[in-house]
């Protein structure tokens, strides 16, 4: 794929201080949708960590789309609490919200919601963002803002090792496949219409129930990003994972349908500008590392 250039400008200390008093949760929202303390006695006192003068910034992911975010049963690897349960979670997006939160000196509360209601949950303020690998994509910028992206994500093709589209070269070659993704993805949306005569199915509610579609053969291929399907070649030794390079044979995407962001309510300008000072000092190398780190310890990785 073409080579995505990130922000060059930092975001100054000033106002990434400014941003760690106001943006985020714990707090009422006022009308521009920048949270604003209520009352900082009781706020400090309600704190779950017992640490006052600390802000605690809600995410909200899936807790079930490794690599970038899953679900597990104790805290190793540096997983962290699920709220409301007695699981945690770890993956690419739990490691990004970890660092986020020590640059930025706040605590952090992972909300674990199924992959339709993360949009809704920041527009209404039951999460200060969501960090669950969505696409910045021109659909969602007019329900939410994004921050710069903290991962570029390539498309990828998964196969049966043994099936008939093993050899695929190109989405042409693709022609005639039955096939499917995940709901409300650029991979369903945008990709499968691209492959000839493709026998699209109904899309799956998840990344896992769509990485079992193809496990079971209801299906000869699925659609996806890189870093899920690099983890899906782990979990499922099977699949084999095909990319075509770019151009011409690939499909046909946006540099927004693939920079993966941090979404945020409408208008809260300071939250943007704290994740965004932290997104600034990291490269695209930084994030190779990161997901890298996050494939090898999955659950179904060993």
């Amino acid at each position: 794929m073409r080579k995505y250039v990130r922000k060059a400008a930092g975001i100054l200390a000033a106002v990434a201080l400014a941003a760690s008093m106001t943006a985020c949760s714990g707090s009422a929202e006022d009308n521009s949708g920048a949270p604003a303390q209520e009352n900082a006695g009781e706020e400090n006192a309600a704190d779950s960590e017992g640490t006052a003068d600390r802000k605690v910034l809600r995410v909200a992911m899936e807790c079930a789309y490794a690599p970038y975010n899953w679900t597990q049963a104790d805290d190793s690897n540096g997983a962290v609490p699920i709220a409301d349960s007695n699981e945690y979670a770890y993956g690419y997006d739990v490691m990004m919200a970890k660092k986020i939160c020590e640059e930025l000196g706040w605590d952090l509360e992972i909300v674990r919601l199924d992959w339709d209601s993360l949009v809704p949950a920041v527009q209404s303020g039951q999460a200060d963002c969501a960090i669950a690998g969505q696409s910045i994509t021109s659909e969602r910028l007019e329900a939410v803002d994004f921050s710069e992206p903290y991962y570029y994500a390539t498309i990828v093709t998964l196969v049966k090792a043994d099936g008939p589209y093993a050899d695929a070269a190109s989405v042409a070659d693709l022609a005639g496949a039955t096939c499917t993704s995940q709901m409300s993805t650029i991979w369903y949306d945008t990709c499968l219409p691209q492959i000839p005569d493709a026998n699209i199915l109904s899309a799956t509610a998840s990344a896992p129930d769509m990485l079992m579609s193809l496990a079971s053969g209801m299906c000869d291929l699925v659609v996806t990003d890189n870093p899920t399907g690099k983890g899906a070649l782990v979990a499922y030794p099977e699949f084999k994972m095909l990319e075509f390079g770019g151009g011409e044979n690939d499909f046909q995407v946006t540099e927004e349908d693939i920079n993966i962001g941090i979404s945020i309510q409408k208008g809260n300008t300071e939250l943007k500008e704290a994740l965004d000072s932290v997104l600034s000092k990291m490269t695209e190398e930084d994030f190779s590392a990161m997901m890298d780190e996050a494939i090898s310890v999955q659950p179904l990785a060993g």
